[in-house]
């Protein structure tokens, strides 16, 4: 078997995976002689190993007992010496940074013999001692559960008996009774006493790490920020230097720019006279690190100079963890900084300014998602404080929004026309719910997944959402709703987070976002880099727009049922449905065509030489009909049509399961009529703008196509129409028909599509609903539980399943392409915009993505990444 603890002279930073990212930097900064006490690691086999027996090995055991004897000669400490004790702390350290996750137990080797040792060796008995409490305190929590409040209470009791303002004021007769009480802490919860041997202390504490990759928070942690269960924690063992020796002493934790805005400049926190804890904890309000340069001004000279070394070495931000002990600095930790995403675009791009990096390794250290949170609205933060938690949902739409709750579509408009932000709030959405969601500040149900309608519309028009908050109750009657015990009426404040989930009572200030400064400069250099195109879905000029500003390279899909909820619209496509023949349906097809080419012409004019894909009609007819009595009533008055005859037409369009059925192409087998105005439409537009000296190339996309036959007969009709109206008005017009690939048999007949399709593009939200079977807007009753029971990875309506969605895509690009060599190729579905997807997309062969407005940033990021390490051998930075 490997040997399971290397000696921090043995490693180096690229040994992450095996000494954890804290293990790795110890061993490098002491191969660069930094002032690192000395120590070793123990890896994280050892863990895997210790996971599996659920005990420490005999290798391990005998290794630990070499490396405590090298560790004793190294220092001239004995470990279990009365009389120059080796003291030492036990810390984790997983391969990525989980600050504070995982337990820390410092000054493992005192006991009551020790303490007096270390007292008369240092002629500092308050310092001995002050050592001692916070042994028996941290060691009772972490390996004996004793709860942390209990030694909190002895301390404060002492205080306030007192009069102390701080730990400092505390006596040496003072800290003598503590560590009594903490000990007798031992006795009271029946634990046997705290352990005297130092051996079976440093056992325990080891034990207690590694258990400690399996607790709550760490759990909690790593799925927040998808970090694989299986690294495990490495063990770093080393010589305790101490920050509370006294006054000329302290610990400190210093970052070489600022985490916050990402300002180069020394930036942090310093204790005096306290050991690490002190600062993390907040059991004391710690200085500025800059108060160094007062009151040591040579430390702090080598401080800076250490962390210059430190960056420039590691070409990052470092996050540096210092002790000075007697005067003297001593370097405990260094690994790359936690920053806020403005920070780590900043410095990203300073750092190529500075010659540190290529523009291709500044791309690779900005994390694709962490850009959407420097687009949307967000809370002020001291705003944010004061107000709690009320629920929480599934992050479906980023941005931070308040409101005033309703409960319809219909009073949501009315609010918002008496000019009042307005929270649309319900059990789930429709089309029907269009009208009001589109007024909406923020759109919140308590049912539905991330692919919900509520959730891809929300996304759609770049509006803040928060779906399947379960907690909530509606009570459309009453109009109100509840969570717990707390109740929501209409026209009641409240305030939702997007990008967390989270809902809160009340009005919330926010702030907003643009793309600007390094954000724009690291973008341009990713669409530099990129080789796949990003594009944009987007069903109005105010989308497209928004779209443009983030430097889309065109439109992947605009969906033209999106426009036919406008109330008057809604009317005018009421009455195709509801028309009994071709020749009722003349007239409301008028009405629509002329609305419809105006839309096209407004995103065209837009574009200008950008591409345009707009898909046609797909949904089933049966989503613009009533289905209430008080609408079905409504509707009546509006056509002239009986209720009774509505009911019994409305009935007749009712099918099993409707997102299998007569919707998409199967709309313009049967009625081809509707696919020829929506053409008409098209061209129309193009030959208004042709004749203000603008040439437009169409480019129109079929949906549901499952065979050659079918695309052929689609497409004809298209084409028909094309150059119907190009003879008509004596222009020539380019133009693409393609196909909306997301039917299992498409994507295994693609080579027969192609010879008919002028290009593809993947809609994956019904290729992963009908290769799984799964209904999107259902899943959220049982995926969780799939995700939570390792049954599924991650949701595949939010990341493309490679395993088998991913397959078909795989077979339809490369029959699509035996078939054209250069067929254009994209994906228009949800996952268009996530980053891992977008890898895949890179690796198959994709020409381009598509995705909601707001994430063509983040796909644009994502897409350059990709290029960067399919191409190239580029070093793969620590997350942060």
């Amino acid at each position: 078997m490997t040997k399971q603890i290397y000696d921090f002279s043995e490693g180096n930073m690229k040994m992450r995976d095996l000494l954890g990212g804290k293990g790795a930097g110890l061993a490098e900064m002491t191969n660069m002689d930094l002032p690192v006490p000395h120590g070793f690691t123990i890896t994280t086999e050892a863990c895997h190993d210790y996971q599996r027996r659920q005990e420490l090995s005999e290798q391990l055991l005998a290794e630990l007992d070499q490396s405590l004897s090298a560790l004793s000669r190294l220092t001239g400490k004995q470990f279990n010496g009365s009389d120059h004790p080796l003291l030492l702390s036990v810390r984790s350290g997983a391969a990525i940074s989980m600050p504070g996750m995982m337990d820390t137990i410092l000054n493992i080797g005192l006991n009551d013999q020790t303490v007096i040792a270390l007292a008369e060796l240092t002629s500092n008995e308050r310092f001995a001692y002050d050592s001692y409490r916070r042994l028996l305190a941290m060691f009772g929590n972490v390996v004996d559960g004793i709860p942390e409040d209990d030694f909190d209470q002895i301390l404060t009791d002492t205080k306030i008996a007192n009069n102390y303002e701080s730990d400092l004021d505390l006596t040496i007769d003072d800290l003598k009774e503590i560590v009594a009480k903490f000990k007798n802490l031992y006795e009271n919860y029946d634990h046997g006493g705290f352990p005297q041997d130092p051996k079976e202390q440093l056992l325990a504490a080891v034990n207690s790490v590694f258990d400690s990759w399996n607790n709550h928070r760490a759990q909690i942690y790593r799925r927040q920020n998808n970090i694989s269960e299986d690294l495990g924690t490495a063990v770093n063992i080393q010589e305790m230097v101490f920050g509370n020796y006294g006054e000329d002493s302290g610990t400190g934790v210093a970052f070489t720019r600022n985490p916050s805005t990402g300002k180069e400049g020394l930036f942090g926190e310093y204790l005096l006279n306290a050991q690490g804890e002190d600062v993390v904890a907040g059991i004391r309000t710690p200085k500025p690190v800059s108060v160094l340069k007062e009151s040591m001004p040579i430390l702090y000279e080598q401080l800076l100079d250490i962390a210059k070394k430190l960056e420039n070495h590691y070409r990052d931000m470092q996050d540096l963890e210092f002790t000075i002990e007697n005067g003297k600095m001593y370097l405990l930790q260094t690994r790359s900084g936690k920053r806020t995403p403005t920070a780590s675009v900043k410095i990203a791009v300073d750092q190529v300014n500075e010659g540190l990096l290529s523009k291709k390794e500044a791309l690779l250290r900005v994390e694709p998602e962490s850009v959407s949170r420097m687009l949307h609205p967000e809370f002020e933060e001291e705003d944010l404080r004061q107000h709690e938690i009320l629920t929480t949902g599934l992050p479906a739409s980023p941005g931070a929004a308040s409101g005033q709750v309703y409960f319809t579509a219909q009073d949501a408009k009315q609010a918002s026309d008496n000019n009042k932000k307005v929270v649309l709030m319900r059990a789930d959405t429709s089309p029907e719910d269009i009208e009001g969601m589109i007024v909406s500040q923020a759109i919140v149900t308590s049912r539905g997944g991330m692919t919900s309608h509520a959730a891809v519309v929300a996304r759609g028009m770049a509006s803040t959402g928060v779906v399947g908050a379960h907690e909530l109750e509606v009570d459309y009657q009453k109009k109100v709703a509840k969570v717990k015990n707390q109740l929501i009426h209409e026209g009641d404040w409240v305030s939702v987070d997007g990008t967390s989930g989270n809902l809160y009572l009340g009005r919330i200030k926010t702030t907003d976002a643009t793309i600007k400064g390094e954000l724009s400069v690291l973008l341009g250099w990713a669409k530099e880099a990129s080789k796949m195109g990003v594009y944009t879905n987007a069903d109005t000029p105010k989308d497209f727009q928004k779209a443009l500003d983030f430097d889309a390279d065109g439109i992947g899909l605009t969906r033209t049922e999106h426009m036919f909820f406008k109330p008057e619209r809604l009317l005018q496509m009421r009455r195709l449905i509801l028309a009994e023949d071709a020749a009722g349906r003349k007239d409301p097809l008028k009405k629509l065509l002329q609305m419809q080419q105006g839309d096209f012409y407004e995103i065209y004019k837009l574009a200008r030489d950008k591409e345009v894909t707009i898909r046609l009609l797909d949904p089933p007819l049966h989503e613009f009909l009533p289905h209430d009595e008080k609408e079905i009533e409504v509707v009546s008055k509006q056509t002239q049509i009986s209720s009774e005859k509505l009911k019994d037409r409305i009935d007749s369009l009712k099918e099993s399961n409707p997102m299998l059925g007569h919707r998409g192409d199967r709309l313009a087998v049967t009625f081809p009529d509707i696919y020829e105005m929506q053409v008409q439409a098209i061209m129309n537009a193009v030959v208004r703008l042709h004749n203000e000296g603008v040439e437009v190339s169409p480019h129109i996309m079929i949906p549901l196509t499952n065979s050659k036959q079918e695309m052929a007969w689609v497409r004809n009709l298209v084409v028909k129409q094309i150059d119907r109206v190009s003879t008509e008005n004596d222009i020539a017009v380019k133009y693409t028909v393609g196909t909306m690939m997301e039917m299992p048999r498409a994507c295994i007949t693609a080579d027969a599509i192609a010879e008919c399709s002028d290009f593809f593009s993947f809609g994956t939200n019904d290729l992963t609903q009908l290769t799984f079977g799964y209904s999107r807007d259902d899943i959220g009753s049982f995926v969780p539980a799939y995700i939570k029971e390792g049954i599924l990875p991650v949701d595949p309506f939010q990341t493309v399943d490679t395993e088998g969605v991913g397959e078909l895509m795989k077979i339809a690009v490369v029959k699509g392409r035996k078939t054209k060599k250069d067929l254009p190729i994209g994906v228009c579905g949800e996952v268009g915009g996530d980053p891992k997807s977008i890898e895949f997309f890179e690796e198959i062969g994709v020409t381009y993505v598509s995705c909601s407005p707001y994430r063509v940033p983040i796909a644009r990021l994502a897409a350059a990444q990709a290029h960067i390490r399919s191409v190239v051998n580029e070093p793969q930075f620590e997350k942060v």
